[in-house]
């Protein structure tokens, strides 16, 4: 567990799932109504204030996406020939994606070394 009290996974393509505890069979016996009041009546587990939710910000997508393969921000931008300023700022969310770069990480989300090979073929 981290320093916050909240445990992160990240996922790679292919690996499984992390089992829980959870009793899959008993929540889908449970109406909505005893959901809700099964998970408030959890003091660790306390649904978030309008002030709260309102201070939160989205992870970028290309952020997830980079965590995703396991790659650093110098790494990913490497190998896909990216800016790493570029990367920097959508990261940041102080600029987005024009249509042709969300087409190449789209590409990259659906199979990244094909897209690698691809664009270090081309600079070759």
């Amino acid at each position: 567990m981290s320093k916050t009290g909240t445990t992160r996974v990240t996922m790679k393509p292919g690996d499984t799932l992390p089992r829980g505890d959870t009793d899959w069979a008993r929540l889908d016996a449970m109406t909505d109504e005893e959901i809700v009041a099964a998970a408030l009546s959890d003091p660790d587990a306390q649904p978030l204030t309008p002030e709260q939710l309102s201070r939160m910000r989205r992870v970028s997508r290309v952020k997830v996406l980079r965590q995703r393969l396991g790659m650093t921000q110098m790494q990913f931008a490497d190998a896909f020939h990216l800016p790493i300023t570029t990367l920097r700022d959508w990261e940041q969310h102080r600029s987005t994606p024009d249509a042709p770069a969300r087409a190449l990480l789209l590409a990259i989300e659906r199979d990244p070394e094909v897209m690698r090979r691809l664009l270090a073929e081309a600079v070759a």
